[in-house]
């Protein structure tokens, strides 16, 4: 089996190979099932943001203006195809490389926190929003979008079939649901929506303010 740090390097270089067709796949999954996903979950960030697997910066184009914007991804191929999309589009963003398990920043640094379309290939799920939780301010905002584990018995025979070639191949999980292991980070989930027979989840929770 490999350990955390072997198969985030194994995706690494997935990714950095797979970076060149990742826009042409994501925008037809965008049309086809996620909808106006990506509008709903940067509608929903404030202040300064970080999004974590930011990718290629698909998101880049519908940010308000006046977020202070970071992003993190572990392929610094994709990461050179979002800088050209940040400058052809005037935005100032923060970019690095680096592993969702152990964010480069210190605890409390952000207003928001997204993640789209990443936590499904994330190697360790909880270690992940361990780590959201710790760079949030207190009274902060998790705005989560993902495709999960479907609410059909069908869906979820066909999803089980899926993971058996694209968990090993590109550690994409189609059976997982970020949701379920909120509370335990700390989490309280202020609102989800599900749809497409519940094969898309997007939610926003809070970390608590403290007292």
């Amino acid at each position: 089996m490999f350990g955390t740090r072997d198969r985030s390097a194994r995706w690494q270089r997935h990714w950095d190979k797979h970076s060149r067709t990742y826009d042409r796949q994501m925008q037809f999954m965008d049309r086809a099932v996620f909808g106006d996903s990506r509008q709903w979950a940067c509608s929903r960030a404030t202040g300064d943001v970080l999004e974590v697997a930011v990718g290629t910066g698909l998101n880049f184009p519908v940010y308000s203006d006046d977020i202070n914007l970071t992003g993190i991804d572990l392929s610094e191929d994709m990461l050179d195809i979002a800088r050209a999309r940040a400058s052809e589009l005037g935005r100032s963003v923060t970019l690095l490389q680096g592993n969702a398990h152990t964010l480069p920043f210190d605890d409390a640094a952000f207003d928001t926190v997204v993640c789209t379309f990443g936590l499904c290939a994330i190697p360790d799920l909880d270690a992940a929003i361990d780590e959201m939780h710790r760079v949030l301010r207190p009274g902060g905002r998790l705005v989560l979008v993902d495709h999960v584990e479907s609410s059909s018995s069908l869906a979820r025979v066909v999803q089980r079939l899926l993971e058996a070639v694209t968990v090993p191949l590109a550690g994409e999980h189609f059976l997982r649901r970020p949701r379920n292991h909120l509370a335990a980070a700390g989490f309280d989930i202020e609102d989800v929506q599900r749809f497409k027979v519940g094969l898309v989840e997007r939610l926003t929770a809070l970390k608590p303010a403290k007292a």
